[in-house]
């Protein structure tokens, strides 16, 4: 019996030894951009600081207009700074916090309310996100928020999972909110999940400039219930090929052309996922995302808060 004890402890340690872990640039949330912003007289006035992970640095609001992210660091977020009919307007649902002597992300969903002359007269629910991407600044417009975000970035990798500490508090609601504006509407009968979401694609543009894509890797996990205590080293298999007829397979791993890229043109379009890709295809792109809420642009429960910290890649 002890020495099947002692071969077991052997291969468990072999196992961790041979999988590498590589750590994804800033995400260690140790180091973060911050930005003041001034908003417009006629909402208020007030200063706001955003974030978004990236190097250590302050930016002041002579240097905005917009300020290029992209440059900086591969991550963006929900964090916005937006420009509308001329009115300036900054909304953070994505920021730093405090861990032990360290830093981790903590993302939130909100609602933004944008007051005219005293009167409440558009109101936005924004569920917290960070990403691999950019998002184009200044917004201008909350008809299509996808327009503005170049998800993914450059990628030929084929990790084989990803790793991260995380804790969550998620509402047990069997409803959620959409707040897209001036009104609002209930929706039964779905519950707002925080997401964890790792897209491998190999992407090719044509003649059009529209954006093709095979989805070669896939890991998708939705958080249904409240982990308020942190757990570390979370292990999340990616699955390479077509996962359709596996067991792992959930609805809403499914292809779907929801996310936008920059073509070479300049302009945003929709990333259409035409099928999946075979385990020996090479990706060209990686799309990385953490949030709040699992239901897209204006759509979630108020009060779900999903912290991340030691994001990494095992191959």
């Amino acid at each position: 019996m002890k020495r099947l004890v002692i071969l077991l402890c052997f291969f468990s340690f072999v196992s961790l030894v041979s999988a590498q872990l590589a750590p994804i640039k800033f995400g260690d949330f140790e180091s973060w951009t911050s930005r003041d912003v001034k908003e417009s007289a006629i909402i208020g006035g007030a200063m706001k600081t955003i974030y978004v992970l990236g190097p250590e640095e302050h930016i002041t609001t002579d240097k905005l207009a917009p300020y290029p992210y992209g440059k900086k660091t591969f991550w963006s977020s929900s964090n916005a700074y937006a420009r509308v009919a001329g009115i300036v307007k900054a909304s953070c649902s994505c920021e730093p916090e405090e861990r032990g002597n360290g830093k981790c992300v903590r993302l939130d969903t909100k609602i933004e309310k944008v007051k005219v002359l005293g009167l409440i007269n558009v109101s936005v629910l924004v569920s917290g996100s960070l990403f691999t991407g950019e998002t184009i600044e200044p917004i201008k417009s909350a008809d299509d928020p996808y327009s503005n975000i170049n998800f993914g970035i450059p990628f030929t990798k084929k990790p084989k999972a990803l790793v991260l500490d995380y804790k969550c508090k998620i509402s047990s609601n069997n409803y959620v909110m959409k707040y897209s504006g001036v009104s609002s509407k209930k929706i039964d009968g779905v519950q707002d999940r925080a997401e964890i979401l790792v897209y491998l694609q190999k992407r090719w543009e044509d003649a059009e400039g529209n954006i093709h894509a095979l989805r070669i890797g896939t890991m998708r996990t939705q958080l249904t219930h409240d982990e308020l205590e942190w757990k570390n080293a979370q292990r999340m298999e990616i699955h390479y090929g077509d996962i359709s007829k596996d067991p792992y397979y959930k609805d809403y791993m499914q292809l779907n052309s929801r996310y936008r890229a920059k073509n070479s043109k300049g302009k945003v379009v929709p990333v259409q996922e035409e099928g999946w890709g075979s385990e020996s295809d090479t990706p060209t792109h990686v799309f990385v995302m953490v949030t709040a809420g699992n239901h897209g642009a204006f759509i979630g429960t108020v009060g779900n808060t999903l912290w991340v910290d030691n994001i990494c890649f095992e191959y």
